[in-house]
């Protein structure tokens, strides 16, 4: 009797396991590498020395990478058939008009604020930064 341990196809597949424990290691190391790095845009030198819109299309580009690796190989999508597609392209259509038709809300949603909104309202940081973004037509309360 061969001892299965001893087997090619044993062989074979702790080679597999292995190579999968790595890619999962390495994953891993990447994305504590990516929270570090979206960390440093909070760092007093990264603030001063960066403009806020490059900050924040850091941070993004930084959660994009880091919900595509998780996608990738923690929910084993790199490994799934072809049909993946047919489920998340319109899933990423519906998402872009759903945040495309909520702009306008977002845009134009100080110009409903009642005059005690407006006392209570928090100054955003790129207001506080780069001055006043309201609508001079809308009366600011301070």
């Amino acid at each position: 009797m061969s001892d299965s341990h001893h087997s090619p196809a044993a062989g074979a597949h702790h080679e597999e396991h292995h190579d999968q424990t790595r890619t999962y290691i390495l994953v891993t190391v990447a994305l504590c590498v990516l929270t570090s790095g979206s960390f440093l845009t909070y760092s007093e030198t990264f603030r001063e020395s960066v403009p806020l819109q490059a900050r924040w299309l850091f941070m993004m580009a930084i959660a994009v990478t880091k919900a595509t690796l998780v996608m990738l190989f923690f929910m084993h999508l790199k490994w799934e058939a072809v049909w993946k597609y047919v489920l998340t392209i319109p899933s990423i259509i519906m998402a872009i008009f759903l945040m495309l038709a909520l702009v306008p809300d977002v845009g134009m949603r100080q110009r409903r604020y009642s005059e005690e909104r407006w006392k209570n309202a928090a100054i955003p940081e790129a207001e506080a930064e780069y001055g006043s973004g309201h609508d001079p037509a809308v009366p600011h309360h301070e």
